[in-house]
């Protein structure tokens, strides 16, 4: 099942997409949410689906899609989790997860537009998996981690490198700047995907490819990375864990390549869609 949430900032109703189009799920009368994923809420609206898809009407072509997930309570990212980002970003191959967090306040929309930060000068792109928790999970043991695995989305990790790296302190404020997290275009459950760790993502600047890799090269899979961010914090229903990003971003290239405003990013991953974004300059 593909979800999706569509319709103005703020004011997003639940749907889902299928090959015969998008479709308004807002009888269902719920959000996908925190209290949506802990109830199991995916397989009640299966169960809704099938007897009540036939009279869901159809979401108008065209229309926005927002976030695929009501803001979760916590957006975690992994770092250098390719071997060749590493190398390209001269760092050395991680022995653990590289943890850090995105504020929830830069989610957005697949296709909205990117705001580059104010006194911004180096906003690099990242093509990214992420997973969406379905099940409170702590302490949890990396055999049963992908049980606590609701779907996973296309995520755009967009990231100020000169706030990253070079402004001192933790990542964080050079990841959480407004629209630094379009999320989407949906979230597709787990059961759709068969090989999640056989999957290509791309990204494109201006028609250009810039990222082509596969989730074949992690460094650290997914039931590891769940397992393991558990013995640090209880992942709620609803969270997102970024996974990590081929080579390809700008850092890596020599010069430097940063997005200016105009300029339009594509990215996709097999089986999860593709989003795209333009950039903008920050104004009051």
């Amino acid at each position: 099942m593909k979800l999706i949430r569509f319709g103005l900032p703020g004011e997003e109703k639940p749907g889902v997409a299928t090959d015969n189009g998008m479709f308004d799920v807002s009888a269902f009368g719920e959000d996908f949410g925190e209290r949506f994923f802990e109830t199991g809420g995916i397989a009640r609206l299966q169960t809704w689906w099938a007897a009540n898809g036939a009279n869901c009407p159809q979401v108008p072509a065209g229309t926005r899609l927002g976030s695929c997930v009501q803001r979760p309570s916590k957006i975690i990212c992994i770092g250098l989790n390719y071997a060749d980002h590493a190398r390209e970003t001269g760092a050395a191959i991680p022995t653990e997860p590289i943890v850090f967090f995105k504020s929830t306040s830069s989610l957005v929309g697949p296709n909205d537009n990117l705001v580059i930060p104010r006194n911004s000068v180096k906003t690099d792109w990242e093509v990214e998996l992420a997973v969406v928790i379905g099940k409170k999970a702590s302490y949890v043991d990396e055999s049963e981690a992908m049980d606590y695995v609701a779907g996973y989305s296309l995520h755009n990790d967009y990231s100020e490198r000169e706030f990253q790296l070079e402004r001192n302190g933790q990542w964080v404020k050079g990841k959480s700047s407004d629209t630094f997290a379009p999320l989407g275009p949906w979230m597709v459950t787990k059961d759709e995907i068969k090989d999640v760790h056989n999957l290509r993502l791309w990204l494109t600047l201006n028609g250009k490819t810039m990222q082509d890799g596969n989730t074949s090269n992690f460094i650290f899979n997914i039931p590891f990375i769940v397992s393991y961010l558990s013995q640090f914090m209880t992942l709620i229903p609803g969270d997102v864990i970024s996974t990590g990003t081929p080579a390809g971003v700008g850092l890596g290239f020599n010069p430097q390549i940063y997005i200016k405003p105009g300029d339009v990013v594509e990215l996709g991953i097999e089986g999860l869609g593709t989003s795209k974004q333009t950039a903008e300059a920050w104004k009051k």
